[in-house]
């Protein structure tokens, strides 16, 4: 895992000094080595965290044999020495997967992309037709900027400081950015929180030439469901998951899980099992009664791991934000952020990679809000007006259930789904705060309004890569930690989109074809367990003193940066100690640590 940067222009060795400024503010990602390579328009750079080819074989930006093509990759490409195999014209001269990917170019170009599997954010310089290839993931593991500078630079990173400490360009907000984190709690997948640096979407290539920018996707998600009995998926299922855990698990140092007790990182623990005849789990937990720690540490004995726990310690949480924050470059309201710190943090003292359990709930089907959206499909349908007219006369005589006034309020499951699930501001609130622009989405595929899987697909093409991944890459790179997702290999991920909704949920249990399939590798204990969140509740961190005097100095100064950007006033409306409330703190948090740029 690594750190990149470029700058495409003329005369590119005089950007020595801003193409190391880049990488420097970099070194959290890659704190082994920096190395930067320069052509006569091409300036590439650095930083490496050594997992694969730990010799001088495996340095970045890495030259073709023919020195034509220069690469710069930040990611692991899963299943590499198999897809070597098929490229023996190639004179290899180290043992990495980054020159892989270079022997795939030299045949073919672009078009290796449709053959990558892996998670990776990478940009190839072809000198010979002074051109710049960049690619991200399919589902947004590894990220990706770009700018345009002062004069006409193409400036590119693995992090938003990286192209701002190349003193090139100045940022500009961006209000759609800014008003979906103030509905979603994060920065869509498609925009950076500045107008005028970019983000390259997930399943997206990029080809700058001639000064021109040229983005592209090259993958879409499977859009239609399989047909396929519960027993035929759960072979397949578990064929695929052992598969995407072994190629996972090659790395020249080791790799350890993360293990939270519940089912998802049990599963991936109890897999690893098969592979290797030691592992090192690590789990992080809070010393109270709802603490997941005693779930994690059965799984542990189960499989006889060498076990770490780390126990949250009572701690200044307006320190930890203070010091945590600045890694993220973007307002980020998920409130795990912090405990995803910390055990990354642990997990460093003795590990270099870590498998992670994350992206099981969009796959399977375990949030709650999926199993309520599909009690509101079938509660009644949206369309039936007469039924509608019912209801509401019904509502003056006798209360409703949430379903019910669900079904009131919303015109379909899709429209609950991005309206309610996961949102802090809604429009009209939005605009007491004084911002009013919106952004839409575009989407790989056309959503069914009335489609389960379909609102899993969207959740794994925004909230996934927009929250889940940013979260991981960041937390984990701000430790030098490498975390992988095996639920994310392409081949186990697309069988698991493609599955009928009956075998993820139903109006009573969720994860269908994970219990099924999984339940020997748990304890009874686990195999009983319901989904649990990580972490302390926002009222929880709101009694700590030092965090409502952090609040009182962001959030009750008027000449705070954030209200260039909000109205004041009615910001004073939504202090109240909730999930409002912590949402505008992330926000002025994120103002306040970016004062000098803004």
């Amino acid at each position: 895992m690594c750190g990149i940067a470029g700058i495409i222009a003329s005369n590119a060795k005089n950007y020595a000094n801003e193409i190391k400024k880049m990488t420097d503010v970099l070194a959290h990602r890659g704190p082994d080595s920096a190395h930067h390579e320069f052509y006569e328009k091409a300036a590439l750079g650095h930083r490496r965290l050594s997992i694969i080819d730990l010799s001088e074989n495996g340095k970045q930006p890495m030259f073709s044999n023919t020195k034509n093509e220069c690469i710069v990759l930040n990611g692991e490409i899963y299943g590499y020495l198999d897809i070597k195999k098929k490229y023996p014209e190639y004179p290899y001269h180290g043992s990495s997967d980054t020159e892989v990917i270079l022997a795939m170019y030299q045949r073919k170009q672009e078009n290796l992309i449709h053959d990558l599997p892996g998670m990776f954010a990478f940009a190839i310089w072809d000198d010979q037709k002074q051109q710049l290839f960049c690619a991200r993931d399919r589902f947004g593991e590894k990220p990706f900027f770009y700018a345009i500078g002062h004069n006409n630079e193409f400036i590119f990173a693995s992090e938003i400081k990286a192209i701002l400490a190349s003193g090139l360009i100045h940022p500009q907000v961006n209000f759609d950015a800014l008003s979906h984190y103030l509905q979603y709690g994060y920065v869509n997948t498609y925009q950076s929180i500045y107008s005028n640096i970019f983000t390259l979407p997930p399943a997206h290539q990029l080809i700058y030439k001639n000064r021109e920018v040229q983005v592209s996707r090259y993958y879409s998600l499977p859009a239609k469901d399989r047909n396929i009995s519960l027993s035929d998926a759960k072979e397949e299922f578990l064929y695929l998951l052992k598969n995407a855990v072994k190629k996972q698990l090659i790395a020249d140092v080791e790799v350890g899980s993360f293990l939270s007790g519940g089912l998802d990182s049990s599963s991936i623990v109890g897999l690893v099992n098969e592979f290797l005849p030691k592992q090192t789990t690590i789990s992080f937990g809070y010393d109270h009664k709802d603490s997941e720690l005693k779930y994690a540490k059965e799984i542990a004995e189960k499989y006889h791991t060498n076990h770490i726990e780390v126990h949250e310690k009572k701690q200044d949480i307006a320190a930890s934000l203070l010091k945590v924050s600045p890694f993220l470059d973007e307002p980020f309201e998920n409130i795990s952020y912090i405990p995803h710190y910390e055990i990354c943090r642990n997990a460093k003292k003795s590990l270099t990679v870590v498998l992670s359990g994350d992206v099981g709930d969009e796959l399977f089907g375990g949030y709650h809000f999926y199993k309520v959206e599909n009690q509101l499909r079938h509660h009644f349908s949206y369309k039936n007006m007469v039924a509608q007219f019912g209801l509401k006369l019904y509502q003056k005589f006798k209360e409703t259930s949430f379903v019910t006034q669900s079904n009131l309020q919303y015109s379909s499951i899709l429209d609950f789904h991005q309206n309610s699930v996961r949102t802090a501001f809604n429009k009209k609130e939005k605009s007491l705060l004084g911002v009013s622009s919106d952004f839409q989405q575009p989407y790989s595929f056309t959503p069914n309004s009335d489609s389960l899987n379909d609102i899993m697909r969207m959740d794994l093409e925004n909230y996934v890569p927009g929250d889940m991944m940013m979260k991981s890459d960041r937390m984990a790179m701000a430790n030098s930690l490498e975390v992988r997702t095996p639920f994310l290999d392409l081949d186990f991920a697309e069988f698991c989109i493609q599955l009928p909704e009956q075998l993820k949920l139903d109006n009573e249990n969720d994860k269908i074809i994970l219990r099924e399939t999984m339940g020997s590798y748990w304890t009874e204990t686990i195999r009983n367990r319901h989904k649990q969140g990580f972490g302390m509740s926002v009222k929880a961190w709101f009694e700590e003193e030092s965090l409502v005097n952090l609040s009182n100095d962001l959030l009750k100064d008027p000449n705070q940066k954030i209200f260039n950007y909000i109205d004041f006033g009615n910001t004073q409306k939504f202090l109240t100690k909730d999930h409002k409330h912590w949402n505008l703190l992330q926000l002025a948090l994120w103002a306040y640590n970016n004062q000098n740029v803004l």
